[in-house]
């Protein structure tokens, strides 16, 4: 099986498994989206879980490899996903600038909870943002939205765009659903690898700062 059939199968596997966040969803949509991410027990998520349900975020049953793309980073250079963060534990985040809710909790909740580790594993930890929005996310507006929640941490966040077939195919073979709706519906999903270079725990929007915090430890003891 090729790796862009396995990426469309992991896809698929949680399109149907945690779907789409319409990112400033009305108040009817955010509550039927809190429990479609509810993996707490019987949700659909939990058929992700992996048997020894080790970590606090969800256990994947099959690990997600680290995927391999080039996008621009925000200073305007290309940047190797899989070269650029092989071997680091690395959280991986797919989403949009102008998001009012999913993606500033999920970056504000990275960035607590990399304040909550020791700072020597903190420094480690690679965060890749990579935009659904191309269009309206260039290098330069990726950069200043990500400064405000990496400027007191010792790793910066790093923010990818690029052309819009690039970061589809970046989302296939990360395992992630599509983007829909011009970027502004996608996936809640936020993926970490750990040094085996594959993600054995990913986290939603039903997780805290504290789980991540939790899980980075593990991954990295690992």
């Amino acid at each position: 099986m090729t790796a862009s059939v396995r990426g469309l199968a992991a896809a698929l596997l949680l399109a149907a498994g945690l779907g789409l966040t319409a990112c400033g969803s009305d108040d009817a949509d955010r509550a039927a989206a809190a429990e479609e991410h509810d993996h707490s027990g019987g949700g659909p998520a939990a058929s992700l879980e992996g048997p020894g349900d080790d970590y606090a975020g969800i256990d994947l049953r099959d690990p997600f490899q680290r995927p391999s793309f080039t996008l621009t980073d925000s200073t305007g250079a290309e940047y190797d996903f899989a070269g650029a963060t092989a071997g680091r534990p690395t959280l991986l985040f797919f989403g949009y600038t102008n998001c009012p809710d999913v993606c500033p909790t999920t970056m504000a909740d990275v960035a607590l909870a990399l304040r909550d580790v020791d700072p020597a594993l903190a420094g480690q930890v690679q965060v890749v943002f990579v935009t659904t929005d191309p269009g309206f996310d260039t290098p330069q507006v990726l950069g200043e939205y990500l400064d405000r929640f990496d400027a007191d941490l010792p790793t910066q966040f790093v923010g990818l765009t690029g052309a819009a077939e690039v970061i589809d195919q970046a989302q296939l073979s990360a395992g992630v659903p599509l983007a829909e709706d011009e970027g502004r519906l996608h996936s809640s999903l936020l993926l970490l690898y750990g040094a085996d270079d594959q993600a054995h725990v990913a986290f939603d929007a039903g997780n805290t700062a504290r789980d991540i915090a939790g899980d980075l430890e593990t991954v990295a003891g690992r």
